[in-house]
């Protein structure tokens, strides 16, 4: 399996299916992606490759231990080993094939942002838009 970031400089390769993905909840990664949860995985180091664009990441680390590695040239988070262990977490809207594992564990649910929480008037549109005018007017 494959995958790279959003300019695709940095590009990777997972040897194997992938089995399981988490959602987490918490202010750190809701900070570090910008969305309401981080959809990833974990992979073993074994199975994990750099294709190319390792020179091009950067890290940022917590003093609490909490590591965010980014594409330096268009800011998307890119894979990156966890601390002390054989795994690689790694996002999983980097992977380029479509992947038969649903998400299997949503964590940190009591720190998830309010918002996030589905509404049953919500909107649902099967594509974008066609302008900001158009979508205010279906609130």
């Amino acid at each position: 399996m494959k995958g790279e970031c959003l300019c695709g400089e940095v590009k990777f390769e997972i040897e194997g299916k992938i089995r399981n993905l988490y959602q987490c909840h918490c202010s750190l990664c809701r900070r570090a992606t910008g969305a309401a949860a981080n959809a990833a995985t974990f992979v073993t180091a074994q199975r994990f490759r750099w294709v190319s664009g390792e020179n091009e990441i950067r890290s940022f680390l917590k003093p609490t231990g909490f590591r965010s590695d980014f594409c330096s040239i268009c800011g998307s988070p890119v894979p990156n080993r966890l601390r002390g262990t054989d795994m690689v977490w790694v996002p999983a809207g980097l992977l380029d094939e479509l992947i038969e594992s649903r998400v299997s564990a949503h964590l940190h649910i009591t720190s998830a942002a309010p918002w996030e929480q589905e509404s049953t008037g919500c909107v649902r549109l099967d594509g974008g838009p066609d302008s900001l005018e158009s979508l205010n007017k279906l609130l």
